[in-house]
């Protein structure tokens, strides 16, 4: 029962804080993109930064909620993600001196939460 309660409660946090950051993402791109350089733009460009922020307080509060076993392995999951993504980061920029195309940082984030993704389907199989 409590599992549930917890698994509700993480997916309304994280639903809601995903809607602010889309939301924030579009108008900053609507809105700040046409801006004139200043101020003005850099706060409706980094605005969107309120809805990262949202996603990392309901991680946070969502690994206070849930029991010993669940952190541990989602931790370990993470940890795996994270050394993947810059095993493979590191790894492109050395193509990248040898002549492949420069990728943005944005490429990192998402590769580190489809490691996590693939790290927990696995795990999850395994532990069947």
């Amino acid at each position: 029962m409590h599992e549930k309660t917890v698994a509700r409660i993480y997916t309304r946090e994280m639903c809601g804080a995903m809607f602010v950051y889309v939301v924030l993402l579009v108008a900053s791109i609507k809105l700040g993109r046409p801006m004139a350089d200043g101020v003005g733009r850099i706060l409706a460009l980094a605005s969107r930064v309120i809805g990262v922020l949202l996603v990392v307080w309901a991680l946070a509060r969502h690994f206070r909620r849930v029991d010993e076993f669940i952190r541990q392995t989602t931790l370990e999951s993470i940890a795996i993600a994270a050394a993947v993504a810059a095993g493979l980061s590191f790894t492109y920029g050395f193509l990248e001196t040898a002549g492949y195309p420069r990728l943005s940082m944005f490429v990192v984030l998402p590769l580190m939460f489809g490691v996590w993704g693939v790290v927990s389907c696995v795990r999850a199989i395994a532990n069947r």
